[in-house]
């Protein structure tokens, strides 16, 4: 198979790299209109970036098409969506409409839920082990309340409340996706995943105080091979031998029979009085006996009034869409790290309190902000420019994203598989990398281009910068090039008997989400005059694209 690596292929990628560099082409990427506040959130933006003297630019419709369907579902544009957006003569409009349009897509609860299964740590194996079955449910119920739009407070809840099997009661699992299942070791992963607070910089005694809300958790197996029931056990009766469904070593094998005197043994007295747990913002509370503790401090967490709650979440949905947190690291919120703008967070919380903990309103805040419209060309390289927004942060995509975009543009597939199967795994073909339940279900793509490992839920987990072996492999990789040498949709464009400038549009339209300019349009003409073949140009042109920062990068 013929790779595309003459010189006049790596000439070509240098040529078009430089069109999209160049200053005169900046009106592919950029608006000439003055931008201006189009709400409170802008206003609060706008009021920062005037006081240290930043002018922003807003972006082109081009780039926003591309910017809000990676950013909102996870896939590029087709030529026509791309055509369609252009073309619509509703400018006050089409934005907005396009936003509620992506919002009601299915790929916005694929999308999303690849967010919240890394934040969750949804992964079957090595180091969560949470079982494939239990994986699968758990990402079904995180999936359904996505797809639902659950308010975000009963998403919670049910998360740090619920009882069951962990097979049949998705929630269940995030205690059992926690790897240091001590009371201690669950209370800093509450604090990290839902107040964005790093446990091990707490006031001494504080995470001890804590713990006591999660120390009546109780596991205990049943006869299905891997079952847990994750329950309220306030006498620690679970762990009383003799006292729970025997479990299996292997499917299909006899049940392990318990050890020990389980005829002598006897549950553990109950506590001889009140427990005292410590919130996190210091105060005591004397647990009621007749009480799950889990829900008096699901209780505390999900109030309006709560300093960490709200705030975390809304960060958290800021920095998904904007590149970095009002408050930077966004599972970091803590007095000695303020936020860049204080009113614009507290705006935003306001907002998504009285909204009922609505995600959906908070996304249409930011996404149809001028804010988020702000052009990705740097202008301002102080670090105060970053940290208000006076940007839109170019970041290289989501290895799930990455991948998929290629699919999509070349019509072809990944096979994606667990290294331990337990049970085997089978992924149908079609299924999108950003679908994908279980972390242990990978590739050598995904893991090369830095997937999360699901082991800590941080922030940081996902690393997308790039690195030397990432770009030899889009570059030179026998993968990359059986795509574009036989992948059905590209194919028939590059076959089709269109005109050649319709072929270039329809090639720049599918890959980077935009028409060729004219200087772009002369030097494709100008490759396949001097190629053997109009077919390899193609080929060329394609893979050129492709190795672009402009494809490669959301921006």
């Amino acid at each position: 198979m013929r790779k595309p690596s003459s010189i006049s292929a790596v000439i070509f990628l240098a040529a078009i790299s430089g069109l999209g560099a160049a200053e005169p082409a900046a009106n592919i990427f950029e608006s000439p209109l003055p931008p201006a506040p189009a709400g409170e959130l802008d206003r609060f933006v706008f009021a920062k970036l005037k006081s240290l003297g930043l002018q922003p630019v807003l972006c082109s419709d081009a780039v926003f098409v591309r910017r809000a369907y990676l950013d909102v579902i996870g896939t590029l544009p087709s030529s026509e969506e791309v055509k369609g957006f252009l073309e619509d003569p509703d400018v006050e409009n089409k934005r907005r409409v396009l936003i509620d349009r992506l919002l009601e897509r299915s790929e916005y609860a694929d999308y999303w839920s690849m967010k919240w299964g890394d934040i969750l740590r949804i992964k079957a194996e090595f180091p969560v082990n949470l079982w494939p079955n239990a994986a699968q449910a758990y990402h079904r119920w995180v999936r359904a309340s996505i797809a639902e739009n659950k308010p975000y407070s009963q998403f919670v809840r049910e998360m740090l409340t619920s009882s069951g099997s962990n097979f049949r009661v998705g929630p269940v699992n995030f205690y059992r996706a926690i790897q240091n299942k001590t009371p201690e070791g669950t209370a800093a992963i509450v604090a990290l995943t839902f107040m964005g607070s790093r446990a091990d910089r707490w006031p001494e005694g504080r995470l001890a105080g804590s713990a006591v809300f999660f120390s009546q958790v109780g596991y205990k197996p049943t006869s299905e091979w891997k079952e847990e029931v994750v329950f309220w056990d306030p006498l620690k009766s679970g762990a009383v031998p003799g006292n729970s469904v025997p479990g299996r070593d292997k499917p299909g094998t006899a049940p392990v029979k318990p050890t020990g005197d389980t005829e002598a043994s006897a549950l553990p007295s109950p506590p001889s009085g009140p427990l005292t747990a410590i919130f996190p913002d210091g105060t005591s509370i004397q647990l009621p006996p007749d009480r799950d503790p889990r829900t008096v401090f699901a209780d505390w967490l999900i109030t309006p009034e709560n300093p960490w709650f709200t705030r975390s979440i809304v960060n958290r949905v800021w920095a998904w869409l904007m590149g970095r947190g009002i408050i930077e690291e966004p599972d970091d919120i803590r007095d000695n790290n303020p936020p860049s703008n204080p009113e614009l967070i507290a705006y935003l919380e306001k907002e998504l309190i009285a909204s009922g903990y609505d995600l959906k309103h908070l996304y249409r805040l930011i996404l149809n902000s001028n804010t988020y419209r702000f052009s990705s060309v740097p202008r301002h390289t102080a670090p105060e420019a970053a940290a208000q927004f006076a940007s839109y942060p170019p970041r290289r995509l989501d290895a799930e994203v990455l991948i998929d975009a290629l699919n999509q543009i070349t019509g072809t597939t990944d096979l994606y598989t667990s290294p331990i199967p337990e049970p085997y795994t089978y992924i149908p073909r079609e299924m999108p990398a950003v679908a994908l339940a279980d972390g242990s279900i990978t590739s050598q793509f995904l893991t090369l281009f830095g997937r999360s490992a699901r082991a800590t839920g941080m922030a940081n987990e996902r690393d997308n910068k790039p690195v030397p072996p990432q770009w030899l492999h889009i570059l030179n990789s026998s993968h990359i090039q059986a795509k574009l040498a036989s992948g059905p949709k590209l194919k028939a464009i590059l076959e089709s008997a269109r005109p050649q400038k319709e072929i270039a549009e329809e090639l720049y339209l599918t890959i980077l989400s935009r028409k060729p300019t004219p200087e772009e349009l002369e030097t494709v003409a100008q490759y396949i005059a001097a190629a053997k073949t109009k077919r390899e140009a193609a080929v060329d042109i394609a893979w050129a694209l492709i190795n672009t920062t402009e494809f490669l990068y959301r921006h």
